[in-house]
């Protein structure tokens, strides 16, 4: 069922905001006021799931210019993602992360965002974004085998920012319509 325009199903899930405790949670409240770009992703120590966590890392700051945040979600456990973060890029891990991962373990959050496979108990690549009001106002979602795309998520969260009707291939600086 489709999300957007709806309110954001609420998530409250322990982080690795906190890397020495990995007791910090994160919660759709602690976003209000801000964009949120929320994705699920399968398993941690995969091989397409790096490049993405990696890429969107990589472009944080224009994020942030933006005025969003980025929250990474897998099923995993979050001493797995501390494990993942710490491991160094050149022996399959993210060497470092500027943003948190969030642990899913219970599934319950990406079966509300209508991402998770039941039979493996991973999430689909599920990529949402969240309004400063906590209103869905994009869903994108992959095959596990598809990387995301970060250059058409900023164009996107831009065009939503814009307030104006986007034409198709509209990018930022463009006219609305």
């Amino acid at each position: 069922m489709p999300l957007v325009g709806r309110p954001a199903p609420d998530f409250d899930m322990v982080s690795t905001k906190n890397m020495e405790t990995l007791s910090e949670r994160v919660r759709l409240a602690d976003y209000k006021g801000k964009w949120l770009v929320l994705f699920f992703y399968p398993l941690d120590f995969t091989f397409v799931c790096p490049t993405e966590i990696i890429a969107m890392n990589d472009r944080l700051q224009e994020f942030k210019d933006l005025d969003a945040e980025v929250l990474g979600v897998s099923t995993d456990s979050v001493h797995s993602h501390k494990a993942w973060i710490n491991t160094p890029k050149d022996q399959n891990g993210l060497g470092g992360l500027d943003y948190p991962l969030a642990s899913d373990f219970t599934k319950t959050v990406a079966r509300n965002y209508d991402v998770l496979i039941e039979e493996e108990g991973t999430a689909l690549r599920g990529l949402f974004i969240i309004d400063p009001e906590g209103t869905l106002s994009y869903q994108v979602v992959h095959d596990l085998n598809i990387g995301r795309s970060v250059d058409e998520t900023l164009r996107v969260l831009e065009a939503l920012q814009s307030g104006g009707l986007c034409p198709a291939n509209w990018k930022p600086g463009q006219a609305t319509l």
